[in-house]
């Protein structure tokens, strides 16, 4: 019989589209999914995946199969939640994931330290993505994001630890080149660094877009920090997080608050893991620490 990790790498190439996308989202060498794949194949005795001038395709029976690997998916990662919640010892790792900038914000703070006094026989392991992980999977145990899930992710229970304001800035160089605009409406008489790739879509972009919609482009960035440094460079406005925006001395406020954006920060986990000991430690610790977690996410 086929395994489930020769359903695990069908699925990864289903879901990236080609073989070396598929190989490094498994960590595994290309020759190791172009050899599952075949065994997949011979097991099953037909062709799942074919070559095309543009690379490979799943054919007609290979997207037929694709709904059925990913309920043997769901089953497999249910079954490892489960095993994972009967764990009773505080003992082992707590996943916990969320943006590379948070995560560097709590690294400053002394947070993971107090908890790993607290609690001896857990380590924290941040897994830092801009990407939502996916929870179902076991990606990560509890997570802390600005939104809730995404939108075909099954229902995570927590609660909103923070908020944080916006406001709009500029470099000193560009205020003293271009000045301050009055207001919101006046950022259309300035240039603007846009919220490009990933974030393209953010709150912030939209109200960027919205407010300014004809306004110079001075730079495009696909990442925040990207934003922060094109904004210091002195290529335009753009509206940030407080929490980024302050901590920057090259860069002032031009426009205070932008009281449309605010960030939400949620702590969150999966159901089946609520009650696992070593992951309820963590969440009952940022409730006890939550000032300290607050002062970090938002000054």
């Amino acid at each position: 019989m086929f395994t489930w990790d020769d359903l695990k790498h069908f699925l990864a190439f289903a879901r990236k589209g080609s073989i070396l996308t598929a190989a490094k989202a498994q960590g595994a060498n290309h020759s190791t999914v172009r050899r599952r794949l075949a065994g997949l194949e011979e097991h099953l005795g037909c062709k799942l995946v074919q070559r095309h001038l543009s690379g490979y395709r799943l054919t007609e029976l290979g997207e037929g199969l694709l709904p059925y690997a990913e309920r043997v998916e769901e089953a497999v990662a249910a079954c490892e939640r489960y095993v994972a919640s009967c764990d009773k010892a505080l003992t082992g790792v707590v996943r916990l994931t969320c943006s590379p900038t948070v995560g560097e914000r709590l690294r400053r703070a002394p947070l993971f330290e107090t908890f790993q006094a607290r609690f001896p026989g857990l380590r924290i392991e941040l897994v830092l993505s801009d990407r939502l992980v996916d929870m179902s999977k076991g990606e990560a145990d509890i997570a802390i994001r600005t939104h809730g899930r995404e939108p075909d992710e099954e229902p995570l229970v927590g609660r909103k630890i923070a908020e944080g304001a916006w406001a709009v800035y500029a470099s000193r160089s560009y205020v003293e080149r271009h000045g301050r605009p009055d207001g919101p409406e006046d950022i259309a008489h300035h240039c603007v660094v846009q919220f490009d790739g990933t974030i393209a879509n953010h709150a912030a972009a939209e109200w960027l877009r919205m407010v300014a919609p004809h306004a110079t482009i001075g730079a495009c960035s696909e990442s925040f920090p990207g934003l922060v440094l094109a904004v210091k460079s002195g290529a335009g406005l753009a509206p940030l997080s407080t929490v980024l925006g302050d901590g920057e001395s090259e860069l002032v406020r031009v426009i205070d608050s932008v009281p449309e954006l605010v960030t939400h920060y949620y702590l969150l986990m999966h159901p089946d893991m609520q009650h696992t000991p070593r992951v309820r430690a963590f969440y009952d610790f940022v409730e006890s620490e939550i000032k300290l977690f607050r002062g970090a996410l938002v000054g």
